[in-house]
């Protein structure tokens, strides 16, 4: 494709970029200066509800989204925007369930939950460990999004891109800690929006409006909401987007690290409760004009007549938001404003997951070694993690380079291997009272390796699925250098010949149903939609964890303080069941509702954690678990 960078688009992108690095100065210079880890690292917990939520929205809605919504829906149809909707389920579970139980334990790092509820520093190190690996993985996918668009308006060297990213991120982290990252955040969310605004109005103005997108995607097939397909090899269905997506997500808003980091900043339990939940309004919105955009981008082409794609004008289906950009944004600096708008994307979920990694290590590994030192001295020691992990990323984005596939996939397939593990030795501690350490390493290291290894086999044993056709009708041949693909053709295909997928397989393309009926044993288990690997990894976390537990003889429920156990049954079905058979599922625990004063002497409701006939060791003592 030909490349428009102007001067004045390089001059946008870097004020742009510029902008985040003034931010963590000033952070560095001004208030506490950062001298301590409590500020570096947790803001002094003073900081506002509103960017707080912001921040923990674009942590994890990221370049990767911009670019990998619209490739999905471009490629392979609507269904994708269900996902929208189990996303939204994920904030309200875990604004109900994980922010009540987190927040009032005032940790730096999650981790340090296993080791209060467990009584084991191996439980603690083992989430640390995962959490560490996993991150490193998105650092690396999140890195290479904006990367591989630069490059293909600008002729920029994605190696460049990776070292430009990495040491922007790590700089004004360095110097602002999560005070820096959370306002950043705020300032790249507007840039965010802005570029994917900027798409959408573009391309329904050059189509001629809503109603003829729509029609366009339709003629083409495009439009596929429905799918209820029980299958789970299926790699859309509804229950997939919906269910498995709320399940994938629930964890990650509300037991992950970089979440709790943020939401543990704040004043108060309320003020935490209310930035989570903020989070529907910031999913609905962003997926909304994320996945609009790419079927408006669809509808474009298909006018057109010539899909650059399958024409071979660009690489792969993460550049086509990006030659969309040039092809028709080619005003001066838009270009060059939205590849800032990736690159911020990159740069939020990036500084989140440095500042997250150095959190776990701190106070996982390195805290009890350095017990003498200054509080100043801790806060560099916190710093040059920064500089350490910042490093690692660049050189793990570099293994990425070659990712086929949408790096929407890639992203939630290892996320979802690793979120499976890290959800489930959470729950298992804070669901199953029985369980005990030795069943919760087990469990998440059994979740985390087999579903690393599933989601390793679909990429290189059973391939990537192919997409949807595309209409070059009116492409002339000069430039056609994309003999891949076998669905390029003059009209759209008819329904019947339509509704099979495409894999390709090591360089060929069969049809899945062929495909599915060719596969049996390791090759069908590879199978599994990506959409359920943190489902999947949960289950086996839960049954390996429970079995070694039990094996290894079962922790007394009597011995676990309820503050570090979430009353499930009461939280979702005390309407409906009753009260004997809600005290069986809690081995006799006795909950009630009141209210209580918390720390800033603001009202806030609880759960009264009492005696029961069964549960004598306790006594008469009241244990409260807020919510």
């Amino acid at each position: 494709m030909e490349k428009q960078f102007s001067a004045t688009d390089w001059a946008v992108f870097a004020i742009t970029l510029v902008i985040p690095s003034c931010i963590g100065i000033y952070h560095g210079v001004t208030g506490g200066r950062q001298r301590t880890t409590k500020e570096f690292l947790m803001a002094d917990r003073k900081m506002s509800c509103l960017p707080v939520a912001v921040s923990i929205l674009v942590s994890f809605q990221s370049a990767i989204l911009i670019l990998g919504a619209p490739a999905e829906m471009y490629t392979k149809g609507t269904q994708y925007y269900l996902y929208t909707f189990g996303q939204m389920l994920a904030v309200v579970m875990a604004t109900i369930l994980f922010v009540p139980l987190f927040y009032p334990l005032k940790m730096t790092s999650m981790y340090e939950y296993l080791e209060l509820r467990f009584k084991s520093k191996a439980a603690r190190l083992t989430g640390t460990i995962i959490n560490n690996l996993s991150t490193l993985i998105y650092t690396g996918i999140a890195s290479f999004s904006p990367s591989t668009a630069l490059q293909a308006v600008s002729g920029f060297p994605d190696w460049a891109s990776f070292l430009l990213i990495g040491v922007i991120c790590t700089f004004y982290t360095f110097m602002g800690g999560l005070k820096t990252i959370v306002w950043v955040d705020v300032f790249q969310a507007i840039i965010m929006l802005s570029g994917i605004l900027a798409i959408v109005i573009k391309a329904t103005i050059e189509v001629g409006g809503i109603n003829h997108i729509w029609n366009l995607n339709d003629e083409w097939d495009r439009i596929n909401f429905w799918n209820f397909d029980p299958d789970p090899t299926t790699r859309h269905t509804f229950w997939a987007l919906v269910i498995g997506g709320m399940i994938n997500w629930a964890g990650t808003y509300g037991a992950n690290q970089a979440s709790i980091q943020r939401y543990s900043s704040l004043p108060t339990l309320k003020d935490a409760k209310r930035a989570v939940m903020m989070n529907c309004v910031g999913v609905f919105l962003l997926l909304t004009l994320a996945c609009l955009s790419g079927i408006s981008v669809f509808a474009f082409y298909a006018d057109k007549g010539c899909d650059p794609l399958s024409h071979g004008d660009i690489k792969n289906s993460n550049q086509i938001i990006p030659y969309f950009v040039s092809d028709m944004l080619g005003y001066p600096g838009v270009p060059g404003l939205f590849i800032a708008c990736l690159f911020c994307g990159a740069l939020s979920s990036l500084s989140s997951n440095l500042s997250s990694m150095v959190a776990v290590t701190w106070e996982d590994v390195m805290k009890p070694y350095f017990k003498n030192k200054s509080e100043e001295n801790k806060a560099w020691i916190t710093r040059i993690l920064v500089i350490v992990y910042g490093a690692l990323g660049i050189g793990v984005t570099f293994l990425f380079k070659n990712l086929k596939g949408t790096v929407l996939q890639a992203s939630l397939s290892f996320m979802g291997a690793a979120g499976g593990a890290l959800n489930g030795l959470i729950m298992l501690g804070a669901f199953f009272p029985w369980a005990n350490w030795k069943g919760a390493v087990a469990g998440s290291l059994t979740s985390y390796v087999i579903t690393m290894w599933v989601g390793i086999g679909k990429y290189t044993v059973v391939g990537i699925k192919e997409n949807l056709p595309f209409p070059n009708s009116t492409c002339g041949d000069s430039n056609h250098n994309n003999t891949d693909h076998i669905y390029s053709t003059m009209l759209p295909f008819n329904v019947t010949y339509h509704t099979s997928e495409y894999f390709t397989d090591f360089g060929h393309s069969i049809d899945s149903n062929t495909a599915k009926n060719e596969l049996s044993g390791l090759h069908q288990f590879y199978s599994l939609s990506y959409l359920w690997y943190s489902a999947f990894g949960m289950i086996i976390a839960f049954v390996v964890g429970l079995i070694v537990s039990f094996a290894t003889g079962p922790t007394k429920p009597e011995d676990i303080d309820p503050k570090y156990m979430i009353p499930i049954f009461d939280k979702l079905f005390w309407c409906c069941l009753p009260n004997k058979i809600l005290e069986y599922l809690h081995c006799g625990v006795d909950y009630s509702i009141q209210e209580i004063e918390d720390d800033e002497d603001t009202k806030t409701e609880a759960t009264t954690f009492g005696s029961s006939s069964n549960m004598s060791a306790l006594g008469s003592e009241t244990f409260v678990y807020k919510f």
